[in-house]
């Protein structure tokens, strides 16, 4: 059974198509990455699988239960969405023994999510003085306080420093590892390409690709990154090596080729040209090429769809 399964949901606000008539099923297990340039409707598609947000049209099962009636799996789902807001006054402890009361969590379940974040040692001190990384495992503390099936993460490593998000990798790797299914969204891939098992691309609220990160890394090609030893050589060569049936562009650092040959191919044309290169070397694409070639637009130009009604309320 999927975790997660929507069709055709559709999500309007006036004019604007948030998501747009979305199926998609979800398997369980694992870490499983919601990605989008901002404003491709991530946000508004938890909010809608949540309930807080009802759908124009179409239909979506959480755990097996209709959106319609969030209260069914609501306790088997836990969340977080934007910036966790915590009592600065009060130590971390104190804020979830509070809400444990509020939910009528056992008080032990305290202990073991503050383990399971890493927190114990530190639990004692006033969050104010938490970093945004320990706020951040905090607020996933929060939503573990109900030992849930299924967790759900907005954008939990956004504004972290390096070391920060490399600190909720690895807790998203361990906490699926216990046997949880891991949703998380980003705007970015390479945040999640490392612990993902599973990838939902989404553009304008529309689906893009939905499979395991293995098809997707299968889809990325190689390409060969060169730069002639003389400036004034890199047009002549860039006509002998498209005459000879590669794909070249211009780079910043000289000239790029994409085709069915290697690197020696590319040297071999250019001896023949009698062109001496001064740099050849063969790379595989990179996953955020691919999303940024698969999503179609830039940030900048997300923000220009907004005027024309495609770009979503996220």
């Amino acid at each position: 059974m999927a975790v997660i399964a929507t069709r055709s949901l559709t999500r309007r606000f006036g004019n604007i198509t948030a998501l747009d008539r979305l199926t998609v099923e979800l398997p369980p297990g694992g870490v499983i990455g919601l990605v989008g340039p901002n404003g491709s409707g991530k946000s508004t598609l938890i909010r809608t699988l949540l309930g807080l947000i009802r759908p124009t049209s179409g239909e979506a099962d959480v755990l097996g239960h209709p959106i319609a009636q969030p209260k069914r799996y609501a306790s088997s789902v836990g969340t977080m969405i934007e910036s966790p807001a915590f009592i600065g006054g009060l130590s971390a402890r104190a804020n979830l023994t509070s809400l444990a009361h509020l939910h009528g969590t056992p008080m032990a379940r305290v202990d073991e999510v503050l383990g399971q974040v890493g927190l114990l040692g530190r639990d004692r001190e006033p969050v104010r003085r938490f970093s945004l990384g320990m706020k951040q495992r905090l607020g996933i503390a929060v939503a573990l306080l109900t030992d849930p099936d299924l967790l759900i993460l907005d954008e939990p490593t956004n504004g972290l420093d390096p070391a920060g998000i490399v600190e909720i990798r690895e807790l998203l790797r361990r906490l699926a590892h216990d046997g949880r299914t891991v949703v998380v969204s980003s705007h970015l891939l390479s945040e999640l390409e490392a612990i993902c098992t599973y990838l939902v691309i989404i553009r304008f609220g529309e689906l893009v690709f939905a499979g395991p990160m293995t098809e997707l890394l299968a889809r990325t090609g190689a390409h060969i990154d060169f730069a002639p030893e003389r400036p004034e050589d890199a047009d002549p060569l860039a006509d002998a090596l498209r005459a000879a049936g590669w794909q070249v562009q211009s780079t910043d650092s000289g000239l790029r080729a994409t085709g069915t040959g290697r690197a020696a191919d590319v040297n071999r044309a250019a001896t023949a040209a009698g062109i001496t290169l001064a740099r050849l070397g063969e790379a595989q694409d990179s996953l955020e090429e691919l999303f940024l070639e698969m999503t179609g637009r830039t940030d900048g130009e997300l923000a220009a769809g907004r005027a024309t009604g495609r770009r979503e309320a996220d």
